[in-house]
């Protein structure tokens, strides 16, 4: 294994030595995919009206502005010359206009009904829904329809400035473009009736969108189909009167238009019978098409434009889908936990229970010890207290700050100290198994520090003899810090509470390098310590089980270590544990396929732990991603009353995890800011080390600084510490 110390030199280039500041690529990487999911995510709000939609509709003002030529002409109005012309239809054509889609459902059975009868319409499609269903744009300009611009997200342009009325028609044609590969001159303001209901709010549009090279066009009759009044009653509105000529309103969008598809088809050829022809609105007028082929750079820029809505709408859904993923494995996770901890806890506390014969025989301790300089006395100190006979093997693994001279001058029976050049943990632990006298092996880090009943009630389980090692309970000493607190919070909820289910299930995927124990013929039946993976007590607690072992946890047995007290000792242990565990969980994929214990694990444990410690955390901040968009831009109320559901299932599992530990419930305030920081933390912290795993690197072993500041509640203290020392962090008992 690589050594577990480097060095930083200054970066290449720098003239005065120093390191330049960069930015890491583990940051980099993960904030650039957050970046693009919440980009995504805004996309997918603006293309469905939830960003930046205005929804207010202006109530009637008067008509004084407004020309009486307009008001008492036709429905197509024109002021692209400057001056203001209206026109009506001819008679007995008819102009089927249809607004607010396309629209997956409807716009397709409006497509074929109008295809069976050989008719014409003219179709005003909003840019959201053109940029959501490009497909159904392409068709309708295929069939020979014409396209009208409704604006991009179908607001009442009379409150609107010129610039926002710029941006509502761009937006139109560029969803235009990417979609068909087309302008149109033609547009129809949102809210419209006929000419006569233009007032002295909306002559001002209009005339501003003439300026803008587009024909404005209203509806002279209202099929009202928007209201579902009943097929008959949508023909008899959209029929005119006398064989009069008509521009006609008709929705394929905005709800269910089962009513506007059955009454077309029947009014279509009933109309046909009577002489009536349905054009588009140019070939009822005799004019050029409105529609205008488009190439070069807009033609790109649009179907740029329809790629990214596209992939946001997919990738919207493949969060969906996450999300639910990630809600059933919360669910599920802490059904699992509330139940099987509950269980294990009443059977290991009956007053009869027993593993078997009590085991009194001397066990081997074995601590391997890297610069633990600070640590190491208090450490040692707590070993000697203990209530069971014990050796102590430091193995002090090629250490510079003098570790192995600070065991040997405390001059205590039963230590022995076993130096080596520095070849990583895994070693050093093979190392003191090949010194140890005894048959069970204890396994402890220099940072940590025993109760004197620890080694006691950790050893017992191997009264039992299908037993092969056993999980301690791992505790933060250090949890003063808001780091350390929610550190304890992870302890007692995530890890013991897992360690208790995960005993019934009989397929416990860790024993804490902290506090754990081995049966020596367990041990060298599967090779001992292997380095192999950056977690070597996960790989050997998996060789365990397919070895056909039963590893159990022994919730007595404490043990009291270090938390990493900043994010940057904390990212790099997390960021081993995580990157370790996948190449643990690699290692043994054979167990899916095996038989017999082997097999079980591979078909039982595997697959949880990928769930739980692997692909849960990953999605995990989708439940923020979507927190803070549906704060921002969605249902904010019933978002929240979602998030705090969840987060009500946390405070509950927490809780009985705390009282199962018998912990004071006072550091569970912290708990609703753990899960909003701390979470986004350890998903970096994952994604790094799923980006390190896909690429093939090799993670390097990271040295975390110590401080030497814990202390077992009760222990001795194990010795007087300096003035500095005692400034630098205050102890916790």
């Amino acid at each position: 294994m690589a050594s577990r110390t480097r060095r930083p030199g200054a970066a290449p280039g720098a003239p005065d030595g120093s390191r330049r500041r960069r930015l890491p690529m583990r940051l980099l990487l993960p904030v650039l995919v957050l970046v693009a999911l919440m980009a995504m995510l805004m996309l997918r709000g603006y293309v469905h009206s939830e960003i930046l939609a205005d929804h207010r509709i202006r109530s009637e003002a008067s008509t004084d502005k407004v020309p009486e030529k307009i008001l008492d002409g036709g429905p197509v109005i024109d002021t692209r010359s400057g001056r203001a012309t209206s026109l009506k239809m001819p008679d007995r054509r008819l102009v089927l206009t249809f607004d607010d889609g396309p629209d997956p459902t409807w716009t397709p059975k409006v497509l074929d009904v109008l295809k069976k009868h050989h008719a014409h319409a003219v179709f005003f499609v909003t840019g959201t829904m053109a940029s959501r269903y490009p497909d159904l744009v392409k068709r309708i300009v295929s069939e020979g329809h014409e396209v009208g611009l409704h604006t991009f997200n179908h607001p009442d342009l009379s409150f609107q400035s010129q610039k926002r009325i710029d941006w509502e028609l761009s937006q139109n044609q560029l969803a235009l473009a990417g979609a068909a590969g087309i302008r149109t001159s033609l547009f129809r303001p949102p809210y419209s009736s006929f000419a006569d209901a233009m007032d002295d709010k909306s002559w001002p549009v209009t005339q501003y969108i003439g300026t803008r090279g587009y024909i404005t066009v209203v509806n002279n009759t209202d099929s009202e189909d928007w209201q579902k009044p009943g097929v008959r009653q949508i023909i008899r509105n959209a029929t005119p009167k006398n064989g009069k000529g008509a521009i006609v309103l008709m929705h394929d969008s905005g709800g269910d238009r089962h009513q506007t598809v059955q009454a077309l088809d029947l009014f279509l050829p009933d109309m046909q019978d009577k002489g009536y022809k349905f054009d588009n609105l140019t070939e009822a007028l005799d004019a050029p098409t409105a529609h205008t082929a488009v190439t070069g750079p807009e033609l790109w820029k649009g179907k740029a434009w329809i790629f990214l809505v596209q992939a946001s709408e997919h990738i919207t859904d493949v969060l969906v889908v996450g999300l639910s993923i990630i809600g059933s494995l919360v669910i599920g996770r802490f059904v699992l936990m509330l139940l099987l901890s509950g269980i294990h806890a009443r059977r290991v506390r009956r007053k009869d229970f027993r593993w078997g014969e009590p085991v009194t025989q001397p066990v081997s301790v074995l601590v391997p010890a890297y610069n633990e300089a600070k640590c190491i006395e208090s450490t040692v100190r707590s070993l000697m207290a203990s209530e069971h006979p014990i050796e102590v093997l430091v193995i002090d693994d090629g250490s510079s700050d003098g570790t192995a001279r600070i065991v040997e001058a405390m001059g205590l029976p039963n230590v022995r100290v076993v130096r080596q050049l520095n070849a990583g943990k895994p070693a050093a632990l093979n190392r003191g198994l090949a010194n140890a006298r005894h048959d069970i092996i204890v396994m402890m880090d220099g940072d940590t520090v025993f109760e004197p009943s620890t080694v006691r009630e950790l050893v017992q389980p191997f009264g039992d003899p299908r037993v092969g090692a056993v999980a301690g309970n791992a505790k933060v000493g250090n949890r003063d810090s808001l780091i350390g607190a929610w550190q304890h919070i992870e302890y007692v909820m995530g890890f013991n509470l897992d360690r208790r289910m995960y005993d019934v299930l009989r397929c416990m995927p860790t024993i804490p390098g902290a506090v754990g124990a081995f049966r020596r013929s367990a041990l060298e039946r599967v090779g001992g310590m292997s380095d192999d993976t950056l977690a070597e007590d996960t790989d050997i607690t998996m060789a365990m089980h397919r070895d056909g072992w039963r590893v159990v946890y022994a919730e007595q047995a404490r043990a009291w270590t270090e938390a990493p007290e900043s994010v940057q000792q904390l990212w790099s242990q997390r960021y081993r544990w995580s990157y370790g565990t996948m190449q643990a969980i690699w290692k043994h994929r054979k167990a899916l396929v095996e038989r017999g214990p082997s097999g079980r694990f591979g078909r039982v444990g595997l697959p949880l732990v990928s769930l739980f410690m692997v692909v849960a955390p990953l999605l995990a901040p989708l439940i923020d991603v979507f927190l803070l968009y549906g704060v921002v831009f969605g249902p904010t109320e019933k978002t929240i009353v979602a998030w705090l559901g969840v987060l009500m299932i946390q405070l509950v599992c927490a809780a009985y995890a705390f009282r199962l530990d018998r912990e004071r419930m006072t550091h569970l305030i912290s708990l609703p800011l753990q899960q909003i920081l701390y979470r986004q933390l350890m998903y970096v912290v994952l994604l790094q080390s799923w980006i390190t795993a896909l690429t093939g690197g090799r993670l390097r072993w990271q040295k975390l600084r110590r401080t030497g500041v814990v202390e077992a509640p009760g222990g001795p203290v194990a010795r007087q510490r300096t003035r500095s020392e005692s400034d630098e962090r205050r102890p916790v008992a």
